[in-house]
């Protein structure tokens, strides 16, 4: 693993490690962190190369720490999900037979429980700024995803051929693989309107390992869950209707059997599911988004940065963002 998972994390992690032994002064009550033998490090000093070095990040880390400690509560769900993240890390470094215990140290985390604590802190954050983002959205935007995007649950049986073809086959192998696969699943239409078993055909047929001993059932689908293609065909189809001609998808020909529908769900029903989703959508469509958008929370809770050096690095950061 060249890049340990710790490095990102390591200015904020020293956030998160104090110590707590008395600190002596020097006559002038500045506060020594250091001492050598003709020397001592000031807090003061510290403080200055702290500005040169790390700018202004390690300030605006503890601003939005204490945001999201006021926001979100340290329930049961933020604790598993880090420590799902705790465990899912471990077994990284184990799978690449690296050092967990060591880069944890070395990124200035005393022990696990400062790391889960950190991770925590993130979750909170995480949250604050989806939170926000949902926030801002217009009902229109809302609306418009419930009407354009959200459909009751389909049940339904395929039967999927696809081309037999290999990686390196040249393009009229490719092209005589797809008419064949096509070919095979006409004909396969064709034994259902003579009254074939589709469960039967299915399970004789079906190059879906999935779904094929189970006759092809895929059940409790909407539009998000499966191809366009098959979307679109599916959506068409009666209950108990089957696609009279191959369906196309990245994935090979298919035959659709509408088993069943359900109603669409009232929008009340499904409104938090489709904020999560527009807002997951706006993040991913934006780089810039997350990092407007917590200079705009930051704002709310009337943030005054009194360090002008620190000051003009964080302001200049956003304007280049």
């Amino acid at each position: 693993m060249k890049k340990k998972i710790f490095t990102a994390s390591l200015c904020l992690g020293l956030l998160l490690v104090t110590g707590c032994g008395k600190i002596p002064k020097l006559e002038n009550g500045q506060e020594v962190i250091v001492e050598l033998k003709d020397k001592s490090f000031t807090a003061d000093d510290y403080y200055a190369e702290l500005r040169k070095q790390a700018g202004y990040s390690l300030l605006i880390n503890m601003v939005d720490n204490y945001i999201a400690d006021l926001e979100i509560e340290t329930d049961d769900t933020a604790k598993k999900s880090a420590d799902s993240q705790l465990q899912q890390t471990k077994l990284q470094y184990e799978q690449y037979g690296a050092d967990f215990e060591a880069d944890l140290k070395a990124a200035g985390f005393e022990s696990e429980n400062y790391y889960l604590e950190y991770l925590i802190k993130s979750y909170k954050k995480e949250k604050v700024l989806k939170n926000y983002i949902g926030s801002t959205l217009s009902e229109d935007e809302i609306n418009e995803y419930y009407n354009n995007e959200i459909f009751g649950e389909i049940t339904a049986r395929h039967i999927l051929i696809t081309p037999d073809v290999s990686d390196d086959a040249t393009d009229e192998e490719k092209a005589a693989a797809e008419e064949a696969a096509k070919a095979k699943a006409q004909n396969l239409i064709n034994d259902l309107n003579n009254g074939a078993d589709f469960e039967k055909l299915a399970k004789e047929n079906s190059d879906d390992t999935g779904s094929k001993e189970n006759g092809g059932l895929i059940e409790g689908f909407t539009k998000s869950d499966v191809v366009s293609e098959f979307w679109n065909a599916s959506y068409k189809l009666n209950d108990g209707e089957y696609t009279k001609e191959p369906v196309k998808s990245q994935y090979g020909y298919h035959i659709i059997l509408k088993v069943s529908s359900k109603d669409k769900p009232s929008l009340d029903e499904v409104k938090d599911d489709i904020i999560d989703t527009l807002v997951e959508q706006k993040l991913n469509s934006d780089s810039t988004l997350a990092t407007t958008a917590w200079a705009e929370i930051r704002e709310n809770y009337n943030m005054n940065i009194t360090d002008s050096k620190i000051k003009s690095l964080y302001e200049n950061s956003l304007k280049n963002n």
